[in-house]
């Protein structure tokens, strides 16, 4: 059974507060390193990463030193660790091995010992060192070259297979990738990742290729406002690239209707609720999610926008009426806003106490 990462963040405490391993399984470019990277900076601890398929025995055992040891009187060599590894056995940190079935076995072998008794060659890790890696393998293995872990190898894993929704995406996408890319996949989910087998040699978007889309045409300027239409073509081109042909012919239309879209300020700010008036229930949660990710909900709204707030709840489909309720009232959000919501009366007079109880009670379509 897969978790999505809100999942795994809020359970991974319990396995890291007893020092276990954690495996991470999944598909690629779905954001399985970030997850990592995210837990070592919120826990204060850097992160020493390896890629497990670059490494041989040597990176493991070290080299030998030029100073001789002895034992019982006998003149011996000795090896020095690289300092991966002598950086995780005197402080703290988050070893992270990645691409750990793509390693050769005698690497893996290695890396058991180090899941199993946390010692390696001689060097015992930090006591509060947390050991952590990602694969490809797992449910979605036969897409990838990767060698299988047999029973006892995963038995020293806690094993985590992920499935990350687009929610997780979009909720680390807020502060990491332009708004326009982040609009767009919030209003076409379908072309955030390929569903589905694999063609050979065709190029299919992924969580981790719109990030690289983003940075790529983010720094270039291609995304002003003032002149995204004229660089329609080149967007074009440069999409095709990162997520293939569909996902960008898919972005360029997008485009073209940019200055059509329907912002969070023009409902909260300026009520212009009339141009939701064609919105299906997609566009509408798009909206809420938009919203949500601005966190337009933490400090008090003005009674103005209390009143559009109130003019917009009351316009909405069931389902994602109860939505944007759920979003305002969530924990860390300003209380204020649901009370004054609550009292409120649309322009159009319907009271928002009233509307609430038709929807609860199943008398609003």
């Amino acid at each position: 059974m897969a978790v999505d990462f809100k999942t795994f963040q809020s359970i991974v405490p319990h396995v890291t507060r007893v020092k276990k391993p954690v495996l991470l399984r999944g598909r690629h470019g779905v954001g399985k390193s970030q997850v990592i990277y995210q837990f070592a900076k919120a826990a204060g601890l850097p992160v020493v990463e390896r890629r497990a398929s670059q490494m041989t025995e040597g990176d493991l055992l070290g080299m030998p030193s030029a100073e001789l040891a002895e034992v019982n009187g006998v003149g011996c060599s000795q090896f020095r660790p690289f300092s991966w590894l002598i950086q995780a056995c005197t402080e703290p940190v988050v070893l992270f091995l990645d691409e750990v079935d793509r390693a050769t076995v005698e690497v893996r072998q290695g890396i058991f010992e180090l899941t199993d008794s946390r010692k390696i060659a001689g060097w015992t890790l930090h006591p509060e060192t947390l050991i952590f890696a990602a694969v490809n393998g797992g449910e979605h293995g036969a897409q990838y070259q990767v060698g299988e872990m047999d029973p006892a190898e995963l038995d020293r894993w806690t094993v985590f297979d992920v499935e990350p929704t687009c929610e997780d995406w979009l909720s680390w996408a807020t502060d990491n990738v332009d708004s326009l890319v982040w609009d767009f996949i919030n209003t076409n989910r379908n072309h955030l990742e390929h569903a589905g087998e694999f063609e050979p040699n065709k190029v299919y978007p992924s969580r981790r290729s719109w990030d690289r889309l983003s940075e790529c045409l983010s720094t270039g300027q291609l995304l002003c406002k003032e002149t995204v239409k004229e660089n329609a073509n080149a967007i074009f081109n440069l999409s095709a690239a990162f997520v293939g042909f569909e996902a960008a012919v898919a972005l360029q239309d997008f485009i073209k209707t940019y200055e059509a879209q329907v912002t969070v300020e023009n409902i909260i700010d300026d009520g212009q609720i009339d141009r939701t008036r064609e919105f299906g229930i997609n566009q509408h949660s798009a909206l809420v999610e938009k919203m949500e990710a601005l966190e337009i909900f933490k400090t008090g709204l003005t009674e103005d926008q209390i009143q559009n707030l109130a003019d917009y709840f009351v316009s909405l489909p069931s389902e994602v009426a109860m939505k944007l309720w759920t979003v305002a009232g969530a924990e860390g959000n300003e209380v204020a806003n649901c009370i004054k919501l609550h009292q409120c009366t649309a322009t159009s007079g319907v009271v928002v106490t009233a509307f609430i109880v038709e929807v609860l009670s199943g008398g609003q379509a």
